[in-house]
């Protein structure tokens, strides 16, 4: 059953990062459900290699800071997105 809870808690993690995060870069007009959910388990990924890169230890930190890691890199990942496609807020 562990592995379950993992898996469940890393989609709830990703969207809830994927959302908020769309939501500071002002692109969730843009984005469903499925595309915050990937947006944030992308930047889950991101936002904990470049921790990881700076020397954070982010092996067993919890819930709470795998989620700002999320946010972290959710938000980076759309505005590197934003600067390549070169839309603006609207």
């Amino acid at each position: 059953m562990g592995a379950e809870v993992g898996w469940i808690a890393w989609v709830v993690i990703g969207g809830l990062a994927g959302w908020l995060g769309s939501k500071i870069m002002g692109t969730d007009a843009q984005q469903g459900l499925l595309l915050n959910i990937v947006v944030g388990i992308v930047g889950a990924l991101l936002g904990g290699f470049l921790l990881g890169a700076l020397g954070v230890d982010i092996e067993g930190a919890g819930y709470f800071f795998s989620f700002l890691t999320a946010l972290l890199g959710a938000c980076i990942l759309l505005f590197l997105v934003k600067l390549v496609t070169g839309r603006n807020r609207t």
